[in-house]
């Protein structure tokens, strides 16, 4: 891990600073970083996908104990400095690219990068510096201090996959994390909070300074844990699916359920169908869409997927 001094050091040495329209704030305070890394208990045969490189400095803590590190960072510069300081590392790939392609979905190339480590570790073994004695089961990790602008994109597409993340450690600005964490009916409500909730376990780990990075951001941040439950995924027959029904009723969260149903697209059926859906599972269509728990959207969009496809 670098220090303030190093990092700037670093970026003095290549003639940059500090991007803050790329969301460069670097994460400095050493114990914060160990406290990060820790909680995720990254074990030699886990794969760990980080977002935002910068100078490599939590990417080198973090290669000494995953199998496999894949780090993505969009500014070239910043890519070229922590190549130089992670050139002697073979088990840390570092892709120069914009995380998400497309429709906000995860770049082609960091889904190729994650599959294949995966597959690496399965059958060889893992090719960090520590390696197990028996079997350890393989993880596919987020740990990251994630740029502002991407982290919800990022963590929704970990959670519908095609690579799903078993569990994901991350700082965030303090509004991601109270979207991340927020119950039904309050005011941070939203898609985020129904897929991380609907699938998984979150909490705060801490809050955190903006004293803490460097440059200062002008926002508070928090650090924040999600953990997957596989028994809560499967209950969800189809991801797609479901982020279309979180989208047909957050999209209008104002209005009651009756309201929102005259919006949905014919792949989603109709007024008749939706007010058989709210009937069966007893929900009263005046409700409003944030007043719905997580689960309960889950219930709506399995019992549109069967009907739609099983009338």
């Amino acid at each position: 891990m670098q220090t303030k001094r190093e990092i700037q050091e670093l970026l003095s040495a290549a003639g940059v600073s500090p991007n803050r329209k790329l969301g460069q704030h670097f994460l400095v305070d050493l114990n914060l970083m160990r406290l990060l890394i820790d909680s995720a208990r990254i074990g030699p045969c886990d794969v760990v996908l980080e977002i935002g490189t910068g100078t490599g400095s939590l990417t080198e803590a973090l290669a000494e104990q995953a199998g496999h590190v894949v780090t993505v960072e969009l500014d070239p510069t910043l890519a070229g400095i922590a190549r130089s300081r992670l050139g002697e590392a073979g088990n840390v790939q570092i892709i120069n690219t914009d995380v998400l392609s497309g429709k906000g979905a995860i770049d082609p190339a960091v889904i190729e990068a994650v599959t294949q480590a995966q597959a690496r570790l399965r059958n060889l073994g893992p090719i960090g510096p520590v390696r197990p004695t028996g079997p350890i089961p393989s993880r596919f990790l987020l740990v990251s201090n994630l740029p502002y602008d991407v982290a919800s994109s990022v963590m929704i597409n970990l959670v519908k996959g095609p690579v799903t993340a078993d569990a994901m450690f991350v700082t965030v600005q303090k509004e991601v994390a109270e979207r991340m964490t927020a119950g039904s009916g309050s005011r941070d409500y939203g898609t985020l909070s129904i897929f991380l909730q609907a699938t998984g376990e979150v909490e705060t780990i801490r809050r955190l300074k903006p004293s803490v990075f460097w440059p200062p951001p002008a926002v508070d941040s928090a650090m924040v844990r999600y953990v997957r439950d596989p028994d809560k995924s499967r209950r969800i027959l189809d991801m797609d699916f479901f982020g279309a029904v979180i989208g047909l009723f957050i999209g209008h969260r104002r209005k009651m359920l009756r309201a929102c149903i005259k919006e949905a697209p014919p792949e989603l059926g109709g007024r008749d169908l939706w007010l058989e859906i709210f009937a069966r599972h007893s929900i009263d269509p005046t409700r409003r869409p944030e007043e719905l728990a997580p689960e309960q959207y889950v219930d709506l969009a399995n019992s549109c997927h069967q009907l739609l496809r099983d009338p």
